[in-house]
């Protein structure tokens, strides 16, 4: 049984640091030229700079259909990872942990996933996002 729970525990670990490796890699980011205000305040203030308009345009900037495409994310994540954690589980002997486990990663994932994606492709979300940085001194050429 000890085996058993340090097996759970481990998986659920797992899962976690992938759900946030996923976070991590959110979505596209603005490119700034390297004008003069950039060149001034450095790369970590254009960083800290970017982080604050998208979180700005993340509360004025919504979709009609962010809750929806967040729910089938997280639907779709929760099947897809309760299926590996059935075969997971399977193998060692515990099919139902197995898919009870893989089923919590995937929908955390799914959630992470729609979460902070959505918006990140809105049109609005990324002329919002380029505006804020051009207001405040710097010049988008891109995203990445």
């Amino acid at each position: 049984m000890e085996k058993r729970n340090r097996l759970k525990t481990k998986m659920i670990l797992i899962s976690i640091v992938v759900c946030f490796q996923i976070a991590a890699c959110a979505g596209p980011r603005p490119v700034l030229y390297p004008n003069t205000y950039l060149n001034k305040v450095g790369q970590n203030q254009a960083n800290q700079d970017i982080t604050e308009c998208q979180r700005i345009a993340e509360n004025y900037v919504s979709s009609s259909n962010v809750g929806k495409n967040i729910a089938k994310n997280t639907a779709a994540g929760a099947g897809v990872g309760a299926a590996s954690g059935a075969v997971a589980g399977a193998i060692r002997g515990s099919a139902g942990s197995g898919a009870a486990v893989g089923a919590a990663a995937g929908a955390t994932a799914g959630l992470l996933h729609g979460l902070f994606r959505n918006n990140q492709s809105n049109p609005a979300y990324k002329n919002f996002v380029g505006r804020c940085l051009r207001d405040r001194g710097y010049e988008l050429t891109g995203w990445n």
